[in-house]
């Protein structure tokens, strides 16, 4: 996808990890900023998929092992980037990478992403506004390389995979191929 002020996409399974409880998976991102604002909204059928209950609102790992969305972010002169986890649960992880899933540390964010969440028989939406202005990598880049995903459980405990576009073998959300869309500030 070319460089915009905002994208909006449209998710894919991954081949090997599909559901068919989810309709789709759409999402639109926009850079204002140093505010990266995410939007996921998840069509399915809301009774079959593992949705976690709206929690306090905290810094929690191993958000990937229930339905959570992401969002992994990069700078165009820079091997690291960053990964976002953002729960129903109003939880949220940040991680910094010094290269493709290497030097992992935690992400020193200058105030929490803000996180809001909607959700009806047929949709889950949420929403999270990242602000990168404490992530000079980030901060001071011309041009962001952006992957967005979510994990999708379902009520039976099965995972499906959801991203811009899925590199060959195993889902890889950190994959180079997987950052699909480029951001450039406002």
């Amino acid at each position: 996808m070319s460089a915009d002020l905002s994208q909006r996409a449209l998710l894919v399974a991954h081949p090997d990890a599909w559901s068919e409880s989810v309709w789709s998976v759409a999402v639109e991102a926009q850079l204002v900023g140093t505010d990266l604002s995410c939007r996921y909204a998840l069509h399915g059928d809301m009774a079959r998929i593992r949705i976690p209950a709206a929690g306090a609102g905290r810094r929690a790992d191993d958000l990937w092992r229930h339905t959570c969305f992401e969002a992994f972010v990069g700078a165009e002169d820079d091997r690291g980037y960053y990964e976002f986890n953002f729960s129903p649960t109003l939880e949220w992880a940040a991680y910094r990478f010094e290269a493709y899933r290497a030097g992992m540390t935690a992400a020193a964010l200058a105030r929490a992403p803000g996180l809001q969440v909607r959700r009806t028989a047929g949709q889950l939406d949420l929403t999270a506004t990242v602000h990168l202005a404490g992530l000079a990598p980030l901060a001071g880049a011309r041009l962001l390389h952006v992957g967005l995903a979510a994990v999708v459980e379902e009520a039976d405990g099965r995972m499906s995979y959801w991203a811009l576009q899925h590199p060959p073998g195993d889902p890889d959300f950190h994959h180079p191929a997987g950052f699909a869309l480029e951001l450039s500030p406002s």
